[in-house]
Parts: C-alpha cells; structure tokens; sequence
C-alpha cells in the first residue's frame, strides 16, 4: 500500500504532470494540495480516466485538497469541524479501513504577522481534531504540504532561515505536539539522504543548487508506523518543464 502526497501548485497546470507521474508510479492513494481550482473545474473526469477515485474540496486561485485512491472511498469530512475556516485547506476520508487526512497548513508569510497568528491557531485546532480521529482510528495518517521544516537537517541553511518563517520555534513546536500524539514522521523512520528536501524556490536557481525544505511530511499512527517499510522523496517531477516547486513524498505501508 503507497501513500503519497504533493503540493501541485495549482492542478489545472500541472494535471499534465500528474497524470505522467500516475502512470509512472501507481501509488494506492495521493494527496493533493494547492488545487487551486474551484470544484465545478476539477478534472474528475481525466483522474477517474487513470483510474482513481477521487474527492476534493477547492476554491478559486488558493488552497485546495483533493484524496485520490486506488481504492472506495468513505467516510469524507471536509475541513476541520473543530476550526471555522472559509479556506479550503483539510480533506478526510476513509480507505481500506485507514484514515487518510490531506493538509494543507497555512504558510504563515512572516513571523509575527496576523497571517502566522492564523496558522498557529490553525494548528491548534488541527491538534485537538487529531486527538478525537486518532481515539476512533487506529490506522490515521495525515499526509500533505505542513510548511513547517522539523529540524535544522530540515533545511538547507540552518543559520540563514534560524526564525524565520516554516523554521520558527512556534511552529515547530507545533509540529511536535502533533508528533507527541502518538503520530510518527515516516520520513525519519529510515536512513535518508543527507540534504533531502521536498521544496525548493523557483528563484536563484534554488533546484540546481539544492537549497530547499523539507517542508512535506507523512505522519503516520503507531499501528500504520510499525508496517512503513519505506519512505522516499521523488525528486524527478521538478526536473520537468513548468514544474511545482514541490515534489511528491510516497511512503510504502506493508
């Protein structure tokens, strides 16, 4: 069973790259952040064509989720009951008696600003949301783009973004009190690749020269953690032409 997720950077550009990336690794579920498209526009049609089920919950030009499976689909909430929230950012479901969440964590911009202030309070409700999932499922994971770099191994130049945005104290203690639920960071269960990051800027030619985050993750429930055999990060989508500035993250559930 493969559990991905990607931040695509709006579908209708990059549904090219999606497809190809489907065809080339047929994972049993994906995770979509920043759709960006209003649900009347999603390319169910084209998804369904590959041969996934799918659901989604967008808006126009920002955020957007979407679950794609192999697999039926039950059980959909749609953003956080515990958060009144007008951005499209949280879709769940339930699959092959696993709960699959797709986040999409607000970036906060700057330290400090009413934006940071938004996606601390975000992550506190998303905690208290978890406690409850986690007490009716055993099997959770919550996969998606979190904006948050865990660690200084996290991020390409520690001393350059040490407080800044995505590498703050608060937000990585934020990240924390969801890991100290019991939630594991598939990621850092194995051996991994010195300087391993799943985003990097379109600008100064950030890619070529490595300087990114590891900024999207996949937490997994103790149960679902103890059957991960594997997690990589798949560099080769932002090789392409036009590509998101993130790339997929897919973790292997025996």
């Amino acid at each position: 069973m493969k559990l991905a997720t990607w931040n695509v950077n709006s579908l209708k550009v990059r549904l090219p790259h999606l497809l190809q990336w489907l065809a080339e690794n047929p994972v049993d579920v994906l995770c979509l952040q920043e759709t960006k498209l209003t649900d009347d526009k999603f390319p169910l049609a084209e998804i369904n064509a590959a041969g996934y089920n799918v659901v989604f919950t967008g808006q126009k030009t920002y955020n957007g989720v979407a679950i794609l499976s192999r697999h039926p689909i039950e059980d959909v909430v749609k953003n956080n009951p515990r958060f009144a929230d007008e951005q499209q950012r949280i879709i769940g479901a339930t699959i092959e008696g696993m709960r699959i969440i797709c986040a999409y964590v607000p970036n906060g911009q700057m330290v400090d600003s009413d934006k940071y202030v938004y996606k601390m309070s975000w992550l506190t409700s998303l905690r208290e949301w978890l406690c409850e999932e986690l007490r009716t499922h055993e099997q959770l994971a919550i996969l998606g783009d979190y904006n948050i770099a865990p660690e200084d191994r996290d991020v390409h130049d520690p001393v350059a973004w040490a407080g800044q945005i995505h590498c703050s104290d608060g937000e990585r203690a934020a990240l924390a009190s969801l890991v100290e639920l019991g939630l594991c960071d598939s990621f850092r269960l194995f051996e991994q690749p010195e300087k391993s990051y799943s985003w990097w800027d379109y600008r100064q030619l950030a890619f070529r020269r490595n300087r990114g985050l590891r900024i999207d993750h996949i937490l997994l429930s103790p149960k679902l953690a103890k059957r991960c055999v594997a997690c990589v990060i798949d560099r080769n989508p932002r090789t392409w032409e036009q590509p998101s500035d993130h790339t997929p993250v897919v973790a292997t559930i025996e």
